[in-house]
């Protein structure tokens, strides 16, 4: 574990991770992100990146500013430092040997065996650091039939089920608009490599964590593969409809869609007072839950009469005075806008000193004694590697050498 007193929250106390060391060997998607998620909770997040390129997302997957990285990468990266490294060069190597003894968590997202032909193995860097924790993040996981196979959210969205749920019904199949495979399986990596560590910390002992985007989306699957183990049903999609209950779904009004949930008997009653249709309390075909899902389409029509004579904005207004949940349809920059956004800090602005100024996703969960706080910029490729070398007591002769070594070569 490192000490650096210097991260601590507004009010003085110390970060939750602050003097925890994290080497990121990650790229893309879901293990920049995880990483960063413990960098922003004051972790010492080092970024191991190829020499040249850098992180893929550097360079691609995104409108750029000024400079050569991409909006996406300097929204997945900040609070981290940057160190170029050629771990296929053996003087590379032996550097990032260095920083595991004094590693706390390891995370890498390259395909299963990959670290290991470069000899950096969880079984070989644990004899170095036993209290190490090694997590791997893949498209498949370490084990199973499927292991060596790339894997992109598309694929983990495509092979767990997701995109056969997702869409209308006849429609063809529909991939999530967000990937869910790739953030969910970072937020997964994050708890467990957080597990591990206290375990560590009690024990002495690290350990390997095996996280994959497949298992990450298939655990998102609990209303549908219960639906099926107690029906035998194959799971559909239903559009914007919910398998449990209805009305809960978007509704057409006169100027656009809404969503809308009248999910149990009470609000079921509320609704039909509201809207003036009294005599859908009498209609058998909606008198309870199970009989609201089995005609579905027919409720729908007979909701959407009433609701096509008036804007979203009306409906949405009475249905949240009277205590039925209802919204809007936002798109990213509306939602983003809004001033419950704004008040939540959901959109932000980081300083670099290449790009300016960076808009940045605010922080997700807000914290009363240890807020989360920008400490760092989106490091330049490699903008730290003479800074944490030096750490190591390389000094600037030796690190010269190194890089005639090629541990810095691209």
């Amino acid at each position: 574990m490192t000490q650096d007193p210097g991260k601590r929250a507004a009010g003085g106390r110390p970060l939750p991770l602050a003097g925890v060391r994290v080497l990121d060997i990650s790229q893309v998607m879901a293990g920049p992100y995880a990483c960063m998620l413990l960098a922003d909770m004051g972790a010492d997040v080092i970024k191991i990146e190829p020499p040249g390129s850098g992180d893929q997302t550097r360079g691609a997957m995104g409108f750029k500013m000024k400079g050569p990285d991409s909006l996406g990468f300097l929204n997945m990266n900040r609070n981290k430092r940057s160190v170029a490294l050629n771990l296929k060069s053996e003087a590379g190597r032996a550097l990032l040997l260095r920083l595991v003894k004094d590693a706390d968590i390891l995370l890498e997202n390259y395909r299963p065996g990959a670290m290991k032909k470069l000899g950096l193995g969880y079984e070989v860097l644990k004899e170095i650091n036993p209290r190490l924790v090694y997590t791997s993040i893949s498209g498949f996981g370490q084990t199973g039939p499927w292991a060596d196979r790339p894997g992109f959210d598309l694929m983990a969205q495509a092979m767990s089920g997701v995109m056969s749920v997702t869409g209308y019904p006849g429609g063809p199949p529909v991939k999530a608009g967000v990937p869910v495979a790739d953030i969910g399986c970072a937020l997964f990596a994050v708890y467990a490599t957080l597990s591990a560590y206290i375990g560590a910390k009690a024990s002495g002992q690290g350990q390997h964590v095996d996280a994959s985007l497949f298992d990450s989306a298939l655990a998102f699957s609990v209303w549908d593969i219960c639906d099926y183990w107690g029906t035998g049903k194959e799971p559909e999609p239903l559009g914007t409809s919910n398998k449990m209950t209805a009305p809960y779904q978007a509704m057409a009004c006169s100027d656009g869609y809404f969503v809308m949930g009248a999910n149990n008997q009470k609000l079921w009653l509320q609704l039909c007072k509201l809207m003036g249709r009294e005599e859908l309390l009498a209609d058998e075909r909606f008198s309870t839950i199970s009989l609201r899902l089995a005609n579905r389409h027919a409720l729908e029509v007979e909701l959407e009469k009433s609701f096509r004579l008036q804007p979203k904005d009306y409906w949405v207004s009475t249905f949240l005075e009277a205590g039925i949940p209802a919204g809007p349809i936002l798109t990213y920059p509306e939602a983003f806008g809004s001033e419950h956004a704004k008040a939540r800090e959901m959109r932000m602005e980081i300083d670099h000193p290449v790009e300016g100024k960076v808009p940045n996703i605010g922080f997700a969960v807000k914290m009363s004694g240890t807020p989360q706080q920008v400490r760092r910029h989106p490091p330049r490729l490699g903008e730290h590697t003479a800074e944490v070398l030096a750490e190591l007591g390389i000094d600037a002769e030796a690190q010269v050498r190194l890089g005639e070594q090629g541990a810095f070569a691209a």
